[in-house]
């Protein structure tokens, strides 16, 4: 008989503790339908990954979605990982789709030996990696998914936050062509079913925050990679996850050549949490994020028109004024947005990154008011 949504999960316990407290052992249900739930609930906090430009400029909330296309060698992997390190959540699923072999084997070397920077235990112990090798059956591959995913609603049925990752989301689709194409169904664009969005959308639907069935809150978040062709965002499977996801932060390929890690391109990523969640930044870390978070991108906007100009006329045939507002993005470029996955460097916390990022501020308002007084923008920098 098919399971429906909605129907209860079955139980098989393993054994009963002395005050009588039954010991689940597995659940029995198909990885393809979502586990139930009393109630969603709007997130209403953030997903604190320690990288600076996501955490502060593009905000994911626990119970949240997040795609990260980008093309080849973007840091796709790196950023996925360094993410499964140091995200604040109680259990990391982590699914290597079609992933080489020798990759997964490092990951899994390197996480026995880190800490967690949360509860100071062996990282290992909170992750759980669904490891799907580029040499299995593409079946296998179209499967690991959703036993990811479930394995994480498993554990959120416990009233546990869990973040679930996918590297790569397109290796799954690609895989779902490669069977539909075998089952002689009719393509859609780029050969890919038509049913490709319906599958995506239903897919990032089981993420969010729950009431589970036993009284208790837990959270599914997902961060999802994608390998488009080439650096395509135009394909299918990019914006078959743009309808449905809450952040979109894009992989550019010119920052990666540039050697700036992580390569999210600040002008054309964006995140829809970001307003729901002001109301947490301002209580729980400091009332002045916002408006560090404001002059930030405004800083950014104005140094792109900028640069335009200075390509024409030369950097020094700009006005001091805007001399120094190009002079304090580049700052906020290497000393903020960029992060090293390999230092001390790779995590940042919230109150960490807003001392950053008001250092930098500070220093471009005492700046301007020294040029109001007439010193040179040159000795400025040189007494920094």
């Amino acid at each position: 008989m098919p399971v429906k949504k909605g129907d209860k999960v079955k139980v098989d316990y393993t054994g009963t503790l002395e005050d009588g407290t039954e010991i689940p052992g597995f659940y029995d249900w198909p990885v393809r339908v979502p586990m139930p739930f009393k109630r969603k609930f709007s997130p209403s906090e953030p997903l604190v990954t320690g990288q600076r430009i996501i955490d502060f400029l593009f905000t994911i909330a626990k119970g949240g979605t997040a795609i990260m296309p980008g093309g080849f060698g973007t840091g796709k992997t790196i950023l996925d990982q360094s993410i499964a390190k140091f995200a604040n959540v109680d259990i990391v699923v982590y699914v290597g789709c079609g992933e080489r072999g020798n990759e997964m084997a490092e990951m899994i070397e390197e996480f026995e030996k880190l800490t967690d920077p949360w509860t100071k235990k062996k990282l290992m112990n909170r992750t759980i990696l669904c490891v799907n090798t580029s040499n299995m059956p593409v079946a296998a591959r179209e499967a690991s998914i959703y036993t990811a995913v479930t394995i994480a609603e498993y554990y959120r049925d416990m009233g546990l936050h869990i973040l679930f990752l996918a590297d790569s989301i397109s290796r799954w689709a690609e895989a779902l062509r490669e069977i539909s194409s075998s089952l002689e169904e009719l393509p859609g664009e780029e050969g890919y079913p038509t049913y490709l969005a319906s599958r995506l959308s239903g897919f990032l639907e089981r993420a969010g925050v729950v009431e589970t069935n036993s009284g208790k809150i837990g959270s599914l978040s997902m961060i999802l990679s994608v390998s488009p062709p080439g650096g395509d965002f135009t394909e299918p499977v990019t914006q078959s996850c743009l309808r449905t996801t809450g952040a979109f932060l894009m992989l550019d390929t010119s920052l990666a050549h540039r050697r700036h890690f992580p390569a999210i391109n600040w002008f054309q990523s964006y995140s829809l949490y970001g307003t729901e969640l002001l109301k947490h930044h301002r209580e729980e870390i400091s009332p002045e994020w916002e408006e560090a978070q404001l002059k930030c991108k405004e800083i950014l906007q104005k140094e792109e028109a900028l640069r335009e100009v200075a390509e024409i006329v030369g950097v020094e045939g700009l006005q001091d004024a805007d001399r120094l507002m190009m002079h304090v993005a580049e700052m906020i470029r290497i000393r903020f947005l960029c992060q090293n996955a390999y230092t001390d460097d790779a995590f940042s916390a919230p109150e960490r990154t807003l001392s950053i990022i008001k250092e930098i501020l500070d220093f471009h308002e005492n700046a301007t008011g020294q040029l109001k007084q007439g010193i040179l923008l040159d000795e400025i920098i040189s007494k920094k």
